[in-house]
């Protein structure tokens, strides 16, 4: 295997690729407090996209290690991309450096959104960091259990989309609630796409994820769910308040949905499903931001 040129050692250890996750939510819950207060308070919004990103970050660089430490990147039956801890390129000991700088960053941008929103953002904050340092590591890791995708769609959606909702207005309401559960879902639908790849990887080495309890036909459902949910449950915006119809725009890109839906279930678990697992981030991505630009554009309609 060819070695990567010095400079992607880290960019493959922070994996880019999923970073937009922790963008979407941060992006819908401060559009959706636009558009009803009128204000957008622009610092605010930029120190939160930049907390949840090295929050992400610091999440991808410590399972890149921990991981390794594990033992569940050694498996000759591993489908996923290279890691650049497992493969020698950075040390165990560099990555949670790594890792360790991106929590702090995130901590102390953290600072500035607390003194904003006050205690709940502190502890949306403390909660969001501990859960990615939990993610791999610990005792129990949550990568190692049935709960992935159930943190993964309540920290990238739920709490990220109500967390940046508050620090733009200092409150939920039902609206907000409903958005953080919709984007969190192909969120989630992004780690189905990696369990199921490494199903036969991760029961080797003692990762019992969702996948590995119920097996490949359970997964297949839970990523149409995933994937579909947020088409069916969009419409409860109107009879939630939200004004005008701009939200109709998020269905534009449900042919695309249909595609992924069909690709991952016919496909056979492989290489191709690091292909899928990246087109599914950025369907979220997509999905996102045709919601921002439709309630935006559902606010002037009004």
């Amino acid at each position: 295997m060819s070695t990567p040129a010095t400079w992607k050692y880290w960019l493959l250890a922070i994996r880019p690729k999923t970073l937009t996750i922790a963008v979407v939510p941060v992006l819908v819950g401060s559009t959706l407090a636009w558009t009803n207060n009128g204000v957008m308070l622009w610092s605010v919004l930029i120190v939160a996209l930049l907390a949840a990103l090295f929050i992400q970050a610091g999440t991808n660089l410590h399972n890149d290690a921990a991981d390794f430490q594990r033992g569940a990147d050694h498996s000759a039956t591993r489908l996923g991309p290279a890691r650049a801890t497992a493969q020698g390129w950075l040390s165990a000991a560099s990555v949670h450096r790594g890792a360790a700088v991106s929590f702090t960053t995130a901590a102390v941008l953290g600072l500035y959104l607390t003194w904003q929103g006050g205690w709940p953002i502190l502890a949306v904050g403390l909660a969001s960091i501990a859960a990615g340092l939990a993610y791999t590591g610990g005792p129990k890791p949550v990568a190692y259990s049935s709960l992935g995708e159930f943190f993964v769609w309540l920290f990238f959606g739920l709490v990220a989309v109500t967390g940046s909702y508050y620090l733009q207005t200092g409150h939920l309401n039902s609206p907000v609630m409903l958005l953080g559960a919709l984007v969190g879902m192909p969120a989630a639908a992004v780690l189905v796409v990696n369990n199921y790849r490494d199903l036969d990887n991760d029961r080797q080495v003692g990762k019992n994820t969702l996948a590995v309890q119920w097996g490949r036909r359970a997964s297949q459902i839970e990523y149409l769910l995933l994937m579909g949910l947020p088409f069916v449950l969009l419409p409860l915006l109107t009879w939630m308040g939200i004004k005008g119809f701009g939200w109709l725009l998020p269905y534009l890109t449900l042919p695309w949905a249909i595609q992924l839906v069909r690709r991952f279930h016919r496909e056979t678990p492989g290489p191709v499903f690091n292909q899928l697992l990246a087109g599914t981030a950025r369907f979220q991505l997509a999905w996102g931001l045709l919601l921002c630009i439709g309630l935006l554009l559902g606010k002037l309609a009004s």
